[in-house]
């Protein structure tokens, strides 16, 4: 099975990488026309939601650094 890499990139888009595929609630999937890279917005600006089109560029602000999560609850 092949890696997917998830990127959250600072302020913009989360982007996906490699093995994927995305689908709405209803399970359906989104045709991705072959791509093995595309990016999600996270702003709520695009006008291609889920995808990003750009439009957060100087509309959103986050500082994309990793950190660990606290323990799970039990």
């Amino acid at each position: 099975m092949a890696t997917t890499k998830i990127t959250v990139n600072s302020n913009g888009s989360v982007k996906l990488e490699g093995d994927f595929e995305i689908v709405d609630r209803n399970g359906n999937k989104y045709d991705l026309g072959g791509r093995e890279i595309v990016s999600i917005c996270r702003c709520g600006l695009s006008q291609n939601k889920p995808f990003c089109d750009g439009a957060h560029k100087g509309h959103f602000e986050h500082d994309a650094v990793a950190f660990a999560l606290p323990p799970k609850k039990q």
